[in-house]
């Protein structure tokens, strides 16, 4: 089982979070991309792009944080964060 927590903090806050579940036999990148795919579409948001940055702490510590400069249109919050809580 493969599962993702993402969440929108302000401030300190979280304003909203999801976690989504993964049971297909696919590549844990291929479950990344569509995880993130869902929590853009239940949180309507625009794709973020993946920077450097990004790819490398996801690579460190299974979490990343999608700030403004990670997107194209503005963002009313300070960052998404996505974090790996579970794999097979």
């Amino acid at each position: 089982m493969f599962r993702l927590w993402a969440k929108i903090s302000k401030d300190n806050h979280i304003l909203q979070d999801t976690c989504i579940t993964d049971d297909s036999a696919d590549t844990r990148t291929h479950k990344i991309f569509r995880a993130l795919e869902e929590v853009c579409y239940q949180f309507d948001l625009g794709k973020p792009v993946w920077l450097d940055k990004t790819i490398s702490d996801f690579k460190r510590h299974r979490k990343a944080r999608f700030t403004q400069d990670n997107f194209i249109e503005a963002i009313d919050f300070d960052y998404l964060e996505i974090q790996i809580i579970e794999e097979d």
